[in-house]
């Protein structure tokens, strides 16, 4: 069974809170309140059992709209390095891949684009609630407006955060386990400035992610 948890700023969380003394709050938030952190843990992990970790030496770049590839710009080179020093800070040892470390990193960037079409029917002054012409001094006139398409393109980027189990593995399945999950969402998420806060976000959310007890 997994829980999950999600992280909304302070300030994104009053802005949602008090919508109803503001005009649209949600078009008043800034790049960091905008953003969302969501965390999922497998609750039967003892995660003080796991010692040592190894992370990906690249990001997987995966997106609806081209084959997925692997990268390593300057700023997943910061994300690595930002991950690494939050397992570490929490006791985990960082170690090379082939030396079996219990558990494994991987990093994902997704960027998917979603277009969808919208049909508005049109409507005319026989419809009850709309200005009839007589407000404006033409009774017994009616005017109309004509039927349309509208399209809707949609652009998320996204960051996500696998941990994998390999101490217990293989499984009889065949199958290895995740056994916690980050995912980052929002406007700036991209942004190599907004990485160190990020990352902080979701090991704060994560407390029990750690090598020990004390």
């Amino acid at each position: 069974m997994k829980r999950t948890g999600m992280i909304l700023s302070a300030i994104a969380v009053g802005a949602l809170l008090f919508s109803s003394c503001r005009k649209e709050p949600l078009n008043d938030m800034t790049e960091e309140e905008s953003r969302i952190y969501v965390t999922n843990y497998n609750d039967t992990a003892d995660f003080t059992s796991y010692k040592t970790f190894s992370i990906v030496d690249s990001v997987a770049v995966i997106s609806n709209r081209a084959d997925a590839k692997k990268e390593l710009t300057e700023y997943d080179v910061k994300l690595l390095n930002s991950l690494k020093t939050s397992l570490q800070g929490r006791g985990y040892t960082l170690v090379d891949k082939g030396a079996k470390p219990d558990l494994a990193v991987n990093v994902s960037r997704i960027d998917n684009t979603t277009t969808s079409i919208g049909y508005i029917p049109g409507y005319w002054t026989g419809f009850p609630g709309y200005w009839d012409s007589g407000y404006w001094g033409y009774p017994g006139f009616d005017y109309w407006f004509p039927s349309y398409y509208s399209v809707f393109r949609t652009r998320e980027k996204s960051v996500v955060v696998d941990l994998v189990d390999l101490k217990n593995a293989p499984h009889a399945d065949n199958k290895l386990n995740a056994i916690w999950n980050a995912m980052l969402r929002g406007t700036g998420v991209w942004n190599s400035n907004n990485i160190e806060s990020m990352v902080k976000a979701v090991f704060d959310q994560s407390a029990y992610l750690k090598a020990s007890n004390n």
